[in-house]
């Protein structure tokens, strides 16, 4: 055990390391950008460290662009872009890939569809010719179209159906937005999937894989002017969408109250409380209203010695887990959660009156500074971790670029997290937090129901 002096010593040291984090967290990255003649914007972030590069490509469309009653078509062109081209035999994609020693996937969001490659700095262009070859001349059969339609059905079974965490979050989710293209899930409903046919999904890709609907992203050993002529090579020459859509979305009608879900599964076993609520987004904010947030969920239940954490699982005893968190990226909004699982003995009805009573007393009194401010070295000091890595460094332009935000936004991330007073994130807390504007969902045992 440290002594007085020790421990105020070692106080000292974690204060002076917070303060130089976020000091360098102000130095985030900025990185070169082009845009090519049909509309494609490029995003160059050079790291010279290792002779490896992550290219992306990220398309503005995700599952809340699909057409209504077609939902899941956004993450089946996740699968069905490693399908082929004239050039490339289906499965050739990732297979050429890993020959040459490099790695790729892609993942669906609401707001965008991503698709990389990680590989040495000389093979670079080898994945941007192929990358290019998918955007615009993507073929299947059929048959392909078929069986690729069997794979998410079953996908869906495995990670959505036969996971009751999952199915609770989905019906939460379709409460929170019930008209709105958020509440709709990105692998899709189970009866749109099997629904869907091959001539809309055909028409879904030509009009959203265009250059002009994305955004390049390469970071790791090169510079823009190393890239510029590539990119021109490559994805200088396809065709850009002509009257490219809007992306306007429905907006949800007023709340009138608070919303309940309970679901039930024999596979469930251990009982947890969850709640959702609408809140703001870096993409449609003013100011610092989602930095303020992300600051007061971070203090409300972002780690082992936030307020949920220490008062029902440390103080009280009651909880095996607690928190809370902000998911605020979204093009159209976001949402925060808080959640907790008792502990044995403990109904959910206490565990969910102890998360009110530790909102209603933070709304009240607000952060003491000591949580202010750890809560802002927190935040800062996972800036820098990102930067430690180019695949963090790509994904978050990528992702941040292609949800409304800009690269001011990204470079300056750091510096508007810490230029948050207690008052705005108190404010920003009790606008999101507001019980009838939530949707509360309790996972039980099947025969507690």
């Amino acid at each position: 055990m440290l002594g007085g002096l020790g421990q105020r010593f070692f106080a000292a040291c974690l204060a002076l390391l917070a303060l130089t984090a976020s000091a360098q967290a102000r130095e985030f990255v900025r990185p070169e950008t082009f845009t090519l003649r049909n509309g494609l914007q490029v995003v160059v972030i050079t790291d010279r460290r290792a002779p490896v590069v992550t290219h992306m490509v990220w398309y503005r469309v995700g599952a809340a662009d699909e057409p209504r009653g077609y939902s899941g078509i956004a993450h089946f062109f996740e699968h069905l872009m490693f399908k082929g081209t004239r050039q490339i035999a289906p499965g050739e994609f990732s297979r050429t890939v890993a020959r040459n020693g490099g790695e790729d996937n892609a993942f669906t969001n609401w707001d965008y569809t991503a698709y990389y490659e990680r590989i040495a700095r000389d093979r670079l262009e080898l994945v941007m010719r192929m990358e290019a070859d998918r955007m615009r001349n993507l073929q299947f059969s059929d048959e392909t179209f078929a069986s690729e339609r069997d794979v998410i059905v079953e996908e869906r079974r495995q990670r959505v159906d036969n996971n009751p965490g999952a199915v609770l979050g989905e019906r939460m989710r379709a409460m929170l937005w019930p008209h709105h293209p958020y509440g709709t899930p990105v692998i899709g409903w189970l009866h749109e999937i099997q629904s869907l046919d091959r001539q809309t999904a055909l028409q879904f890709y030509r009009t959203w894989y265009a250059p002009n609907n994305a955004i390049l992203v390469v970071a790791g050993d090169v510079d823009a002017a190393e890239l510029r002529p590539l990119a021109d090579r490559y994805y200088g020459r396809l065709r850009p969408t002509r009257d490219l859509p809007a992306r306007t979305w429905v907006t949800d009608p007023p709340n009138v109250g608070p919303m309940r879900v309970t679901h039930s599964d024999e596979k469930v076993r251990q009982p947890s409380f969850s709640r959702l609520y609408r809140a703001i987004s870096y993409g449609v904010d003013t100011g610092r209203q989602a930095h303020a947030l992300d600051v007061g969920m971070e203090i409300l239940g972002g780690s082992e010695t936030s307020r949920l954490y220490r008062a029902l699982v440390e103080d009280q005893r009651i909880a095996v887990s607690a928190g809370a968190s902000a998911s605020s990226s979204g093009l159209g909004g976001g949402s925060a959660s808080v959640w907790a699982t008792p502990a044995e003995g403990v109904t959910l009805e206490q565990v969910e009156a102890a998360v009110d009573a530790v909102i209603a007393e933070f709304l009240r009194d607000g952060p003491t500074e000591d949580e202010l401010t750890r809560a802002k070295n927190s935040l800062a000091a996972n800036a820098i971790y990102s930067r430690d890595s180019q695949e963090s460094l790509a994904n978050i332009y990528g992702s941040s670029l292609a949800q409304g935000e800009s690269i001011d936004d990204v470079v300056n991330w750091a510096r508007d997290i810490e230029a948050v007073t207690r008052d705005e994130a108190v404010a920003m807390v009790r606008q999101t937090l507001d019980l009838n504007a939530s949707v509360t969902g309790w996972l039980v045992p099947e025969q507690a129901q």
